[in-house]
């Protein structure tokens, strides 16, 4: 599977634990229903920085940065004015936690249907 094919599913995988965090009721609803928009937004943000992003060795790395980035300075500058947003310090612990997970599943599936992480393979 092309890496952007697969990127773009990881995108709908992140907007999809969004729209779906609000109906969970199982265990731990309370934390998914704080965190799980932030870790879920993050996860969706990593695989769009892929994008923008030099495909080269350091590409987790960069994309990883420049999510976390713009995660982190959302949650600081309260929504750049565009959302309401209310703070929470483990908003910021939460995306860097969604991150973490989209780098994981990124060198994981680059892994599994590339044969390696540091090499794009075809269609990236």
């Amino acid at each position: 599977m092309p890496p952007r094919v697969l990127h773009t599913l990881f995108v709908l995988a992140g907007v999809a634990g969004l729209l779906g965090r609000d109906h969970y009721a199982g265990p731990g609803a309370g934390a998914v229903h704080d965190w799980g928009g932030n870790a879920s937004v993050s996860f969706a943000i990593y695989f769009l920085a892929l994008r923008l992003t030099s495909l080269g060795r350091f590409r987790v790395l960069w994309a990883g940065g420049l999510a976390l980035a713009a995660v982190e300075l959302f949650e600081v500058f309260d929504g750049f004015g565009l959302m309401t947003n209310v703070y929470d310090p483990w908003d910021l612990a939460a995306n860097a936690g969604g991150i973490a997970l989209a780098a994981g599943v990124d060198v994981f599936s680059a892994r599994f249907f590339n044969g390696r992480a540091d090499r794009p393979g075809p269609g990236a």
